[in-house]
């Protein structure tokens, strides 16, 4: 058992996990005032609430605290070295993958080289200011 369990008190073989979710994401952004416009119209989320140049999204009947994690861009001035260590994935709801591509295209996303060889069942796009994020295919069927 790691050192920090058995510091908290849990008991080998006992039922008495701790366990999170993840409730928002904070992503810096040099504009998050259009990154959450764009981020608005991926996810079809709505502007919950702008706290010091920080603007927050989310499901318009959710909000913080519910099933899915709001997004909050966070103002900075620090550049982008890179490739991220974290992306987001997204999927179609309501159409195939080819559609969900060129809607986000017309919406801004652009596509990403992260070393992909082609062969891929997903696209690696960007954001407008450069985060990377993956669209997979349809999860939900009919």
């Amino acid at each position: 058992m790691p050192l920090h369990a058995r510091m908290a008190g849990v008991e080998p073989g006992t039922n008495n996990r701790m366990a999170c979710r993840i409730s928002e994401l904070v992503i810096d952004s040099r504009d998050p005032e259009r990154l959450a416009a764009f981020w608005c119209d991926v996810l079809g989320y709505v502007v919950l609430g702008r706290v010091e140049g920080s603007v927050e999204i989310g499901p318009e009947d959710e909000g913080f605290g519910g099933l899915q994690p709001t997004i909050v861009f966070s103002p900075s001035d620090r550049p982008k070295a890179g490739i991220l260590p974290l992306h987001i994935d997204v999927s179609p709801t309501d159409r195939d993958q080819d559609a969900e591509l060129e809607r986000l295209l017309a919406i801004g996303a652009k596509p990403a080289d992260v070393g992909q060889t082609g062969e891929e069942s997903w696209h690696v796009l960007a954001d407008p200011e450069g985060n990377e994020f993956c669209l997979l295919r349809r999860r939900l069927t009919d």
